[in-house]
């Protein structure tokens, strides 16, 4: 990615940007794709480059606590690997010698520390296996270098734990930065990285990605791989993805074009053949798109609707024709809240119980170590019946009905992302969101997240950055495509990202992060 550019881009005045100084650190701000290519060009070495994001980390991370575990010295050595290859004339991968980090949440490397998401009794734990993301992007040259921040076992959409605190928000550090994966949206804001992994079984990639100001890509169900161990099959209640955040379409793109593809662990996975990079510059004119404000059930933010009302006319603008729609959906936003958390409390006690067998009772010898709301969850879990599980599958077939219907004439739903702008974080690492938004009560863990329907359904989603709000923070907005058209769902990002470009945004961050 180029330098951000001094012209101030839409003309519709509610959707105009702040101007002021450019970020002062022009490589802190390139694409991946244009570092993969410097490097490979040699007009940059994987050395230089990775001392550069490490530098940067040491100096400004200390107000945003973004990386949690930092292996600076391993990745020195690899980045030094690396700049062998590159002199040595090998064959390069596409992501050669670009620095990335992981989630400290469920992405393992063996031999790095996981916390679960900031447990205190688990902070000396070593992974002994590999996750499928981190392993393809190794794979691909990509260099890792630390972990980011995420809440304790991701039970909610913001980040903060016991152990490491809150992740703070790059346009606003009395904000939060949304979670699951928020050190990693936070770290890409900042220009702490190229990219960062994200886990998403709620929203997790797309609700920082909308505070934080980045692009947050969920692929389709099957696209990229998961390594779920010992269950293969547990990553389906509700579904669960590894992806990236990034500042560009077209570096979520790439990354796609290198994780997805079958794998013989994941016994949902299918191969991809599809050139995911060149699929981002397909024009959407003539596509279809169905605008929802509120899903027909979320209470939202005045300053979110207006501001998303606004940031639709982008697509128009690319030539897409755009429609009100409302999808029908028979269940309150509280009741599929709930049945969000009554799906995935299961994960977490099978994960309890799985660290158990490894010597680490957190329930009967930390029970502290997890929050007070996901306590509540494992107890509603533990009493769960087989015929309690088939009726919540009953209810999130309804659902997936509900959206196919509407992509019976539509190519594509948009809508905002989250219903609130960025919370206040918390001084007792039990940051979460509203409680209530225009007078109607909602879950503080997941209910203000227009998200996690799609993790329900399995339909590919992004979460696009639309601009700024009065105050100056991050608006979102959703697009979500039919299932398995992870192309349309890029095509129409890249369009909006050509019609309405959030890179001057991060001038806001550059402001907050050096004064």
């Amino acid at each position: 990615m180029s330098e951000p550019s001094d012209k101030s881009e839409p003309t519709d005045p509610g959707m105009t940007r702040r101007t002021g100084p450019r970020p002062p650190d022009e490589l802190a701000y390139e694409s991946v794709a244009r570092l993969a290519v410097r490097i490979r060009q040699r007009e940059l070495s994987p050395v230089e480059v990775l001392d550069h994001f490490i530098a940067r980390i040491e100096a400004l991370d200390s107000k945003l606590n973004s990386l949690v575990v930092r292996e600076f010295d391993e990745a020195r050595e690899r980045a030094r690997a690396a700049e062998q290859k590159v002199r040595s004339g090998s064959n390069l991968g596409p992501l050669h010698g670009v620095p990335v980090a992981l989630k400290d949440l469920f992405s393992f490397k063996p031999g790095w520390r996981n916390t679960f998401g900031g447990v205190r009794a688990m902070k000396d734990y070593v992974a002994k296996s590999w996750s499928m993301f981190p392993e393809r992007v190794e794979q691909a040259g990509a260099i890792i270098l630390g972990k980011t921040n995420s809440p304790v076992f991701g039970f909610r959409g913001a980040t903060d734990n016991y152990l490491f605190g809150p992740t703070h928000n790059p346009f606003d550090l009395s904000k939060n930065s949304g979670g699951s994966s928020g050190g990693a949206a936070a770290s890409v804001a900042a220009g702490l990285l190229p990219f960062a992994e994200g886990g998403d079984g709620g929203g997790s990639i797309r609700i920082p990605a909308a505070w934080c100001g980045v692009y947050g890509f969920k692929h389709s169900f099957g696209r990229v791989p998961v390594r779920a161990s010992p269950n293969a099959f547990g990553a389906v209640n509700p579904f669960i993805f590894e992806g990236a955040l990034t500042r560009s379409v077209e570096d979520a793109a790439l990354i796609l074009n290198v994780t997805a593809g079958y794998h013989p662990d994941d016994p949902f996975s299918f191969e991809s053949h599809e050139d995911f990079s060149a699929a981002a510059q397909r024009p959407i004119s003539g596509m279809k798109i169905a605008y929802s404000r509120n899903l027909g059930i979320y209470p939202v933010e005045k300053v979110i609707s207006a501001h998303i009302d606004r940031a639709v006319r982008a697509f128009e603008e690319a030539g897409a024709i755009v429609e009100e729609v409302d999808p029908a959906i028979n269940h309150s936003q509280q009741e599929l809240s709930s049945l969000w958390c009554r799906m995935i409390a299961p994960n977490s006690l099978f994960g309890l119980e799985r660290l158990r067998t490894q010597g680490f009772d957190l329930l009967r010898d930390h029970p502290e170590d997890l929050p007070p709301q996901l306590h509540h969850w494992l107890e509603i879990g533990r009493g769960l019946t087989a015929l309690d599980a088939l009726r919540d599958q009953v209810i999130r077939s309804q659902i997936f009905a509900s959206i196919q219907k509407v992509f019976e004439t539509h190519d594509l739903i948009v809508t905002p992302t989250l219903a609130c702008m960025p919370v206040d974080n918390s001084t007792d690492g039990n940051t979460v969101g509203p409680s209530s938004i225009n007078g109607e009560a909602v879950d503080p863990l997941i209910g203000w997240c227009m998200t996690y329907l799609f993790n329900f359904t399995g339909h590919p989603a992004a979460s696009v950055p639309a601009g700024l709000s009065p105050d100056g923070l991050p608006i979102g907005l959703q697009i979500i495509g039919r299932r398995h058209s992870d192309s349309d769902v890029l095509a129409a990002s890249a369009a909006f990202e050509r019609v309405r470009p959030w890179r001057d945004d991060y001038r806001v961050v550059a402001d907050v992060l050096t004064r």
